[in-house]
């Protein structure tokens, strides 16, 4: 129970600039030696010039296979060089929430009022998860539709097995042993997050189940085809994944509430971050950044100049 609940709330966690100055030509050298780098990971990413420096936003997927030939140790080595990271929003989980969750697990679990699956969703929706259930051997009838979506996307597709480094965990690891200033996008309060979980009702997650099913049902070659579509910069190809596209429309990025939260953090903190002198370097998760009206979309539609791979 504990270790499910876990996961679920694991799942929580992706100013105009100054006047123009021109920077020291020794400044400009040390911040492109560090974008060639970067950019020699093979993760995509997109920089934005600033009149005082260089931000670096790394496009950040998870459970990356281990077959996906990208070089972390390049990223980490940028990370050293540069003057400060971003990283994602955290969850501050109290002692407090983990006993709210143990006492109250099944509120998250199960559907509510011993209610069933079928009394959610329409004919056609119950008759395809029905059968995902019997050829999996499982009974979802009971189960919370975003557990069910993420034990189908987990078990089924085993998208989190055998994964390598992912770059949020490569930055923070290098820039934690380089003593780089880290700062995180946000920090979520444990009770904020539980909250928020609880009062979404059943129907709030149908359309993450209906886009999990969509994933299990087009197999699992779509996690290896998403990574590869990552390497190659097809950021499109990435964000129509069957794949990608549950994890997004899956909470806490689909709900309205934190969901657009979260989105607006990222975009003022690069915001602020443009007015720092030096090289900034986030990791920001890939469906923020591309999705239509995210965050690249937002700081293009302030005047910020983006290079980078075509992300629509």
């Amino acid at each position: 129970m504990t270790r499910v609940l876990g996961f679920l709330c694991l799942a929580a966690l992706n100013a105009a600039p100054l006047a123009a100055q021109d920077p020291a030509p020794s400044e400009n050298a040390s911040e492109n030696s560090i974008v060639v780098t970067a950019q020699r990971s093979g993760a995509p990413m997109w920089t934005i010039d600033t009149p005082t420096g260089t931000i670096i936003l790394v496009g950040e997927i998870r459970a990356i296979p281990k077959t996906t030939p990208w070089e972390p140790a390049r990223l980490e080595e940028a990370t050293k060089q540069a003057d400060r990271v971003i990283l994602g929003a955290r969850p501050k989980i109290s002692p407090g929430d983990v006993l709210r969750l143990i006492f109250s697990g099944s509120k998250f679990t199960k559907l509510p009022d011993k209610t069933v699956a079928s009394e959610y969703l329409t004919a056609d929706q119950w008759a395809r998860l029905e059968a995902l259930g019997t050829a999996h051997e499982e009974d979802y009838a009971r189960q919370s539709f975003l557990l069910t979506s993420f034990q189908m996307l987990r078990k089924e597709l085993r998208f989190n097995r055998d994964t390598a480094d992912e770059p949020s965990d490569v930055v923070s690891k290098a820039a934690d042993k380089a003593k780089v200033p880290t700062t995180r996008a946000a920090t979520l309060r444990g009770e904020d997050i539980i909250d928020n979980l609880a009062d979404a009702p059943p129907a709030a997650h149908i359309p993450c189940l209906n886009a999990a099913m969509d994933a299990v049902e087009a197999g699992p070659d779509i996690v290896e085809k998403r990574a590869a579509d990552w390497r190659r910069y097809d950021i499109p190809s990435v964000m129509a994944n069957p794949l990608e596209s549950a994890l997004g429309q899956c909470w806490p990025w689909a709900d309205e509430t934190l969901g657009s939260e979260l989105r607006t953090i990222w975009v003022d903190s690069i915001a602020n971050a443009s007015t720092a002198k030096g090289t900034t370097l986030a990791v920001v998760p890939l469906r923020v950044l591309a999705e239509s009206g995210g965050v690249l979309d937002q700081l293009d539609a302030r005047g910020f100049d983006i290079a980078g791979p075509e992300w629509k």
